[in-house]
C-alpha cells in the first residue's frame, strides 16, 4: 500500500513516517521543511519504500501528481495551534482548510483519507460530562474552527476516518516545546516554576508515539472504521493544568506552581473527553503521562533552547 503524508517532517509526521515504513508501507512525504530538514534522515534506510518531495501543499498541480501515485492520504500539513493561527490567519486558512478542499477535489472514490483533527473543537465542553464523538462542536479559536470545517468536508466526501486528537506530548525528531505538557516540563527544568491562569481548565492528553499507532490502527481497520470520527487520548489523563503540574512535581519535586487569579488564559479550552469509541475498536494507548514526563526530562537535557515551537 502506498501512502502520501503531507507535512510528514513535522512533530507527528517525524514519528509516524518511520512507523509506517517499519510496518512495510511505501511512503511519500510532501513538506516545505519550514521547521528543518533532518527529522526524516533515518527514513532513507528504506530506499525502495521512501520518497520525499519538497513543496507546498497549496500547489495544486504538485499535489495532483503525488496523489495519483498513492492509495491513502494522511494530510498532516497544518498551521498548528491557536497562537500560530492567530499570528498568520491567511496562511492558516489556506493550509488548514483550502488545501483540504482542494485535496478532496483531486482524490478518487477509491482513495482513502485519514485526517487528524483536534479535540479542541469541543471548546468549553459540557462541564463534568465527557465529550464524545456526538457532542456538539463549539470551536473557540480560528485553529479549531478551521479544523472542524475541514473534518466535516472530509467526512461528507466519504471513504475517510477523522481522529480528534488530544493535546499531544512527548519527544519527536522534530521537537515542539509549545505543547502544554512539553512546555510545562521544560519550564519545570529551566525555570523551576510556572505561573498558571485559570488552572482549573481541563483537557485530555496523548503521547506522539500513540498518535502514530492510532493512524496505523486506522490503516489496519479502515473498512470497519471508515466514515466515522474518533477521539484519541489517554482515558486516565483528563487533567486540569494544576493537576498536570502535580504530576510533573512527582518527578521534579522542586517545581513551584503559582496561580494568577487575575489573568485570563487566552486559550479558553476546558473539557473532558471520552475515548471509549476508539478503544472499543481495539486501540489502546501504551505510553502513560508519567512515562512521557520522564522521557521529556531526559530529552530536555540535550535540547539547546526553547527554539522548537510552531511560532517561527
Amino acid at each position: 500500500m502506498k501512502i502520501l503524508v503531507t507535512g510528514g517532517a513535522g512533530y507527528i509526521g517525524s514519528v509516524l513516517v518511520p512507523t509506517l515504513l517499519s510496518e512495510g508501507y511505501k511512503v511519500t512525504v510532501l513538506d516545505n521543511f519550514m521547521y528543518g530538514r533532518v527529522s526524516l534522515m533515518d527514513c532513507f534506510s528504506y530506499p525502495d519504500r521512501f520518497d520525499v518531495t519538497r513543496g507546498d501543499v497549496r500547489d495544486e498541480s504538485l499535489v495532483k501528481k503525488l496523489i495519483a501515485r498513492v492509495d491513502v492520504i494522511i494530510p498532516l500539513a497544518c498551521i498548528v495551534g491557536m497562537p500560530a493561527c492567530k499570528m498568520n490567519p491567511l496562511a492558516a486558512k489556506s493550509i488548514n482548510l483550502d488545501a483540504i478542499l482542494t485535496l478532496l477535489k483531486l482524490v478518487s472514490r477509491d482513495q482513502r483519507i485519514i485526517f487528524p483533527n483536534t479535540n479542541s473543537g469541543y471548546g468549553n465542553g459540557q462541564g463534568e460530562i465527557y465529550c464524545d464523538e456526538n457532542t456538539p462542536l463549539r470551536p473557540i479559536s480560528l485553529y479549531s474552527q478551521l479544523k472542524v470545517e475541514a473534518e466535516k468536508a472530509i467526512l461528507d466526501s466519504g471513504n475517510a476516518i477523522t481522529l480528534r486528537l488530544a493535546t499531544v506530548f512527548g519527544a519527536s525528531p522534530r521537537m515542539r516545546i509549545d505543547l502544554l505538557v512539553n512546555d510545562f516540563v521544560y519550564r519545570a527544568i529551566k525555570d523551576g516554576y510556572i505561573e498558571l491562569s485559570e488552572s482549573h481548565f481541563k483537557r485530555n492528553y496523548i503521547h506522539v508515539r500513540d498518535v502514530a499507532k492510532a493512524f496505523y490502527h486506522c490503516l489496519r481497520n479502515f473498512v470497519t472504521m471508515k466514515d466515522q470520527t474518533y477521539n484519541v487520548g489517554l482515558s486516565d489523563a483528563n487533567l486540569s493544568k494544576k493537576e498536570l503540574c502535580d504530576e510533573i512535581r512527582k518527578q521534579i519535586p522542586q517545581f513551584r506552581v503559582y496561580e494568577n487569579e487575575c489573568r485570563k488564559d487566552p486559550d479558553q479550552r476546558n473539557y473532558i473527553v471520552s475515548n471509549d469509541k476508539i478503544e472499543r475498536s481495539g486501540f489502546k494507548p501504551r505510553v502513560t503521562l508519567e512515562e512521557g514526563i520522564r522521557e521529556l526530562i531526559k530529552a530536555f537535557q540535550i535540547l539547546p533552547s526553547a527554539q522548537f515551537t510552531n511560532l517561527n
